[in-house]
């Protein structure tokens, strides 16, 4: 039985510095993920469990967080993309909250793009630390490596090369330029408004 469903991204067609055919692509592998939590939680429900978990139904478990990851780190991936990306406005909370932690915004954006250079597969985010107010700049190795736990993601970047290697080859630098002119600001500001929202929500006893 299906559980998830995946998203339409089909908006995204048209992003300047990323071919159509490469979006396809890419969706074609969320899907795949997607694809993959559904059966898995069909065969982990059906699996049976007792007293000590056989290794077959261990492997599955663990590979459950990891194409789990995989489809939810697609869907904030692609959602935080647009084809008509304009720079934050310098009082909106995001930016100031850059600037603040950073010491400017361009010093953050020097950060993320570095955090986006790093060598190997994986994923570049920014989180925010609800109990301290603070951003951070964060390497996620594969798709399970490095959350900062109780972190909310508020930007993310695939750097897997299946996100560029089609457009710019071994040329991770252009993808990347063309990523941040492709950011949508608008859904920064609402995942961290959402945070805050989270964070300030009374605890029920």
């Amino acid at each position: 039985m299906a559980i998830y469903e995946p998203k339409d991204f089909s908006h995204l067609t048209g992003t300047p510095g990323l071919g159509d055919a490469l979006l396809r692509q890419h969706a074609d592998l969320y899907a795949g993920h997607l694809n993959s939590v559904n059966a898995l939680t069909d065969e982990l429900a059906s699996a049976p469990v007792n007293g000590t978990p056989s290794s077959d139904w261990s492997e599955l478990k663990r590979r459950f967080g990891w194409e789990w990851n995989g489809m939810r780190l697609h869907e904030l991936y692609f959602e935080n993309l647009t084809k008509f990306s304009t720079p934050p406005e310098k009082t909106s909370e995001v930016a100031k909250r850059l600037a603040a932690n950073f010491g400017s915004f361009q010093s953050w954006a020097k950060d993320f793009r570095a955090t986006c250079s790093l060598r190997g597969p994986g994923w570049a985010a920014l989180v925010w630390d609800g109990l301290a107010d603070r951003f951070f700049n964060v390497w996620i190795n594969e798709n399970d490596a490095g959350h900062l736990v109780n972190c909310s993601v508020i930007l993310l970047v695939d750097a897997f090369e299946h996100a560029y290697l089609l457009d710019y080859g071994a040329r991770r630098a252009g993808y990347i330029d063309a990523i941040m002119a492709a950011i949508d600001w608008s859904v920064a500001e609402g995942r961290l408004a959402a945070a805050e929202a989270s964070v300030l929500a009374p605890v029920r006893s």
